[in-house]
């Protein structure tokens, strides 16, 4: 089936189209004649104030600190492109390949809604880069994310000028040698269009997307592995009762309820074996899923929503208008983001939190039923002893990065920029976050599933089968002690990949 091509400037971008269109080369996007037509009247306003000689910021004023200062007109180009160059000085490893392939199709989106006013040249080299697959090099570190993210889009908007690096086809080449074997001409920014480049929050948005897809995806992979550690724990379900959870209101709650009763809603033997043992509570990391879980849940929905409005806004400066005024304010300022991806990692992380305690239960033969860390012959095998100690290591890593960024504050451009919102760093960390839980639930996982081995012959519901049987394709169930190390990397990626998820539905049990 031939996929649909997203309208730039038309249709709602959401986190997962996003990534989605991000994650492949040559991604479908189309623009409307009247998405041209759109950039071409806003644009024409910009062209008007030239015409009237008013001075304006952003057209022919300096920048910042220097925005008092009126630029001659026979300068105006010289102006753009020096801005971009000198904004170009970002440090640390480049981002990853599809979050800037992801950030192209974002600046094209919110080129194509009008409000920057720049020539629709600039949407057809984003739009050529897009299909030819260049990628500029874009360090990640060195944006305050106000006045947006300047460092990391000014290399974006070197790429498209022809200078800096770029990527293609894996490979990193000048931006000029790409430029001249696909026959493309270097972008010569005009007035405002340098400004609009640089300015505004389509970086720490864009990670910010594949954060809040990710830790979606986490979130409801968490579930699954919470009940298969309850099966190899021999727990109870009755905390998941959906009268118990009605009282109280919650919607995330309630929700994750619903997924642990629909993942045991078929025969399952290991808890048939158990149902008359007295057993009456089990402790908190098992009974309090759906309450832990369900609170990670409200938190996504609310910075998904967040996320998405910029991901469909105009947050450059300044903003060109309807009725042909040219308005400076302060859209670039990324505080809304910053915010929520602060509180993404606090929510992810969580999972991540009670997940290891989890994996503790299963390892402690006092608690678990089970041998030992969960292996034959403990002692001369130390099982997942040490694999629990990397989940411990990997959340107390988690609660580093879950201090805010976002309450700090630093004044740059001689203090014309005195607040700031640090939203890029929220929004990396949270990324972060999101790879070490990730880790933790491939741990959770596998040590589950190992506990399943020991209580064959019986099996666990059509749903936690399948997840078993996924995971055994990627790792073998442990007589004796091996390094793990590629196999809890194999399961991370399957995580990644939607395994688990897909898992369950192959078996006719779709999570919410």
């Amino acid at each position: 089936m031939t996929e649909t091509a997203f309208r730039l400037g038309e249709d709602t971008l959401t986190c997962a189209r996003l990534v989605a269109l991000g994650s492949r080369p040559d991604p479908a996007l189309s623009a409307s004649p009247a998405a041209k037509t759109r950039v071409r009247e806003f644009r024409a306003v910009v062209d008007r104030v030239l015409a009237d000689d008013r001075r304006v910021y952003g057209i022919n004023t300096g920048f910042g600190f220097l925005s008092d200062v009126a630029i001659a007109p026979d300068k105006l180009e010289q102006l753009q492109a020096n801005l971009v160059r000198s904004h170009a000085c970002g440090v640390g490893p480049a981002v990853p390949d599809e979050v800037v392939r992801a950030l192209l199709v974002l600046r094209a989106h919110t080129f194509c809604l009008g409000h920057s006013g720049v020539r629709w040249d600039v949407v057809e080299q984003t739009l050529a880069f897009l299909r030819h697959d260049i990628l500029p090099v874009i360090p990640c570190q060195g944006s305050v994310g106000a006045s947006g993210d300047l460092a990391p889009l000014a290399h974006l908007a070197m790429g498209l000028m022809g200078e800096g690096d770029v990527r293609v086809k894996g490979e990193t080449v000048p931006a000029a040698q790409a430029l001249q074997a696909f026959k493309l001409r270097p972008l010569v920014p005009q007035a405002k269009e340098g400004l609009a480049l640089i300015n505004g929050t389509h970086f720490m948005t864009t990670i910010g997307a594949f954060a809040v897809h990710e830790a979606k995806v986490l979130a409801q992979t968490a579930d699954i592995a919470a009940s298969l550690s309850l099966d190899a724990i021999r727990g109870t379900t009755r905390a998941f009762d959906e009268r118990v959870h009605a009282v109280r209101g919650q919607a995330g709650q309630a929700l994750v309820a619903g997924n642990v009763r629909r993942l045991f809603a078929t025969l399952d033997e290991i808890m048939e074996s158990h149902k008359d043992c007295g057993k009456v509570q089990d402790p908190y990391s098992f009974r309090c899923v759906p309450q832990v879980h369900g609170a990670s849940r409200d938190t996504l929905d609310h910075c998904e929503r967040v996320v998405q409005i910029d991901l469909n806004s105009v947050t450059d400066n300044p903003v060109v208008m309807h009725d042909g005024d040219v308005v400076s304010g302060g859209n670039f300022h990324g505080q809304p983001v910053a915010l929520v991806m602060d509180f993404l990692a606090i929510a992810v992380a969580e999972l991540g939190s009670i997940a290891e305690r989890r994996v503790e239960k299963l390892t402690n033969p006092n608690l678990s039923g089970l041998p030992a860390f969960v292996t034959k012959d403990s002692g001369l095998n130390s099982g997942f002893m040490i694999p629990h100690v990397v989940t411990a290591a990997l959340v107390s890593e988690n609660k580093i990065l879950c201090h805010p960024a976002s309450v700090d504050s630093i004044p740059t451009s001689a203090d014309k920029e005195d607040h700031v919102s640090m939203g890029p760093i929220a929004a990396r960390k949270a990324r972060d976050v999101v790879r070490n839980v990730r880790n933790v639930l491939a741990i959770e996982l596998l040590t589950a599933a190992q506990g399943i081995d020991l209580l064959a012959p019986l099996k666990p519901s059509a749903a936690l089968a399948a997840v078993y049987d996924g995971l055994r394709t990627l790792a073998a169930g442990m007589e004796k002690d091996r390094s793990l190390h590629k196999e809890i990397a194999a399961v991370s990626d399957w995580i990644g990949a939607q395994g688990p998820l897909r898992a369950v539905a192959a078996a006719g049990c779709w999570l919410d």
